[in-house]
């Protein structure tokens, strides 16, 4: 049976992050790739140059018409934009309970660019959190979604992780991207114990769809089996190859993609 994930997310026209770069990611781990579309950007590596969201009813209907025909073993979560979507792809969620749920907290662009309202931000904590196998902020998203400040260090990361397992989530995955020193420290909490993966710190601009790409893998390896540590690092390993690949693509003016094929293209 080949494994199947689905995400649910924005679309990037630039190629790199969101819709695109999951499913370049599931196919790269061997994983059929479905979606359903929250909304449309006009982007590339510069800027967000527009966006425009998707009704909740049409987010709905594909999210609809993809559990009641594939065998979804994972769904991966990205930027939903406004509240209104956020409660359709919890109710339709609710109603199908698709497995392995790793919802990532998409709050800003790399560019800078909000893209998840205010409003929206308590709906997800308070309709998607406990709906989710794990949730994978950042530091900043880890901060923002406890109204708290960024951690500085890994005692602080431990608290917020502990204070957004109390929201619903089976376990949580705060990145230390944002953060500084010369490794990148991503730590993993299910509430039992905890996983620490360590990556050399990369010198490159060519980081745009870091996260989407992380959580994507993370569901890739959900669908086809893999117990959540597993999966995790075996998401940490690709993303850490596919930002260090990342400067041979040499595509567009800004920050630039990672390189999902890094492994079969020379």
């Amino acid at each position: 049976m080949t494994p199947i994930a689905l995400t649910i997310a924005g679309s990037d026209s630039g190629g790199g992050a969101g819709i695109q770069a999951d499913l370049k990611t599931f196919a790269a781990f061997g994983v059929y790739g479905t979606s359903a579309i929250t909304a449309l950007t006009a982007q590339n590596t510069q800027r967000v140059v527009a966006i425009r969201e998707v009704d909740p009813a049409f987010v709905t209907a594909q999210i609809d018409a993809v559990l009641s025909d594939f065998s979804v073993g994972a769904v991966k979560i990205g930027m939903l934009g406004n509240a209104g979507v956020v409660e359709a792809v919890a109710t339709a969620l609710d109603r199908r309970s698709p497995p392995n749920v790793v919802l990532d907290p998409v709050f800003v662009a790399s560019s800078g660019e909000c893209l998840l309202t205010p409003d929206a931000v308590e709906v997800l904590k308070r309709r998607l959190m406990p709906l989710a196998r794990v949730v994978t902020p950042n530091l900043p998203e880890a901060a923002a979604l406890l109204g708290l400040p960024v951690a500085a260090d890994e005692e602080a990361i431990r608290a917020q992780a502990e204070r957004l397992l109390t929201l619903g989530c089976q376990a949580v995955l705060i990145k230390g991207g944002h953060g500084t020193g010369a490794e990148s420290i991503d730590i993993l909490f299910d509430g039992g114990g905890e996983t620490r993966l360590a990556a050399a710190r990369l010198a490159t601009r060519n980081t745009h769809g870091t996260g989407c790409t992380l959580s994507s893998a993370i569901a890739a390896g959900l669908a086809k089996g893999d117990d959540l540590a597993t999966a995790v690092r075996a998401a940490k390993a690709f993303v850490t190859a596919a930002i260090a690949a990342a400067d041979r693509l040499g595509v567009g003016r800004g920050q630039g993609p990672l390189h999902h094929f890094h492994a079969v293209s020379p």
